[in-house]
């Protein structure tokens, strides 16, 4: 009887053993699972946060190239007129064209078919109402033939409308146009416009001594872009040359 107590008792004990042997094994298979799922979930996030930055960066280049303008396209993101809200371009009969044509606004427009350097107080009395940030000149093709070479004489009468702009409007920006280049023909029939680039190298000396803006619009014009008197220009000009100022002045 005794030995087979003794019999069922080693029975028990090694059944237990089993079952502990079992449950062990069960145990350290679950912790191998769990940890490799947690290995697995660890690169899952790291994937998914190295896509999410994969994506951010694609995102921000988009926005970049949107931001990016391309004026010669003509996709921009606002129209010439909006960029000129609040500058005006003060000129002779070559600035009205931008009105004309409607390229700006007549509110950013203050031009007068030939006008020169000398009857600009009504110009500047105009400008002033209009109350712009920044003010764009384009004068000198009726001046070039009045002073006929004196570039010196040139000079001093542009300071001078300066001078009185700056005195009427302390807190505008002031930017100088190059005086545009005429067609060969144009030069024949009136010599004293072959003398442009003189008085343009006189106008840029000028500007850099005033620390003022100086937009030299020399490499804008095509021959194509020319009405017939080798002067002025036609409408297809005009977006070229305010993108031009527009970007000088960052509009």
């Amino acid at each position: 009887m005794e030995k087979r107590k003794k019999k069922i008792s080693r029975i028990y004990i090694g059944a237990g053993c089993i079952t502990v042997l079992i449950l062990l094994g069960v145990v350290i298979h679950g912790v191998k699972q769990f940890t490799a799922e947690n290995a697995d979930t660890k690169k899952g996030i790291e994937y998914i946060q190295s896509k999410e930055n994969e994506e951010v960066k694609v995102i921000e280049q988009k926005i970049a190239s949107l931001e990016a303008k391309d004026p010669a396209s003509g996709d921009t993101e606002r129209s010439l007129k909006d960029r000129f809200s609040g500058a005006v371009v003060m000129g002779d009969s070559i600035s009205s064209g931008f009105s004309e044509y409607d390229v700006l606004n007549a509110s950013s427009v203050v031009a007068k078919r030939g006008i020169q350097l000398e009857g600009l107080d009504e110009q500047i009395s105009q400008a002033k109402k209009l109350n712009p940030q920044v003010v764009f000149l384009s004068y000198g093709m009726n001046d070039v033939i009045a002073t006929d070479g004196d570039t010196e004489a040139f000079i001093k009468k542009y300071a001078a409308v300066i001078e009185s702009i700056t005195k009427e409007m302390p807190s505008v920006r002031i930017y100088i146009n190059s005086i545009f280049p005429v067609s060969a023909s144009a030069a024949e029939k009136e010599p004293a416009l072959a003398k442009i680039a003189d008085y343009n190298t006189a106008l840029q000396e000028m500007c850099d001594g005033k620390h003022l803006g100086f937009i030299d619009n020399t490499g804008l014009v095509q021959e194509n872009y020319y009405e017939e008197d080798g002067i002025h220009f036609k409408a297809e000009f005009y977006p070229v040359w305010a993108t031009n100022m527009a970007e000088v002045a960052t509009l």
